[in-house]
């Protein structure tokens, strides 16, 4: 008798600590972005500090490869005057709280004159996610201008930049 009362004092425990062990681990989802976004870059100076730009991308749900499918400088300049290409990337993750994290890179190389290539390197993304769609996202990180051809201002080692999603 007293093994059997044993047993069922610990089967008894063993339910009681299943049911209040419950950790609050977050499930993790993807998420989607699009839309227009601006970039401030601060750290430049001469034509490197005029290159704050505007673009509008789209990336499936969780990342992977920019769809851009526009871009401009916001002030001309002589690092990129013309025939530039972007491309870039995105990881984005989704807590069980809708909040969005994840990181991007972002890259343009420019056709005249050629050689110039200026890397934003995003490693925080932040926003909510509104039906597996991004909103209020901003991008904060480093960027770097190299190749400095046309101009010995063309080059930036250790510039921060913010990237905001339009509303």
């Amino acid at each position: 008798m007293k093994k059997l009362a044993i047993l069922a004092l610990l089967a008894l425990e063993v339910v009681v600590c299943g049911c209040g062990n419950s950790s609050n681990s977050s499930t993790t989802t993807t998420t989607s972005a699009s839309g227009n976004w601006q970039a401030v870059l601060v750290g430049g100076a001469g034509q490197g500090g005029a290159l704050d730009f505007v673009t509008t991308f789209s990336v499936g749900s969780g990342g992977g490869t920019l769809d851009i499918t526009a871009f401009s400088f916001l002030t001309s300049n002589l690092c990129f005057q013309s025939g530039q290409s972007e491309s870039g990337t995105a990881t984005l993750t989704t807590d069980s709280s809708n909040h969005v994290t994840g990181s991007l890179t972002f890259t343009v190389n420019s056709g005249t004159p050629a050689g110039n290539t200026m890397t934003l390197s995003g490693d925080t993304v932040t926003g909510t996610s509104n039906s597996g769609k991004l909103s209020g996202g901003k991008v904060t990180g480093t960027w770097s201008l190299t190749g400095g051809q046309g101009d010995a201002t063309c080059s930036v080692t250790n510039g921060t930049f913010t990237l905001t999603q339009s509303t």
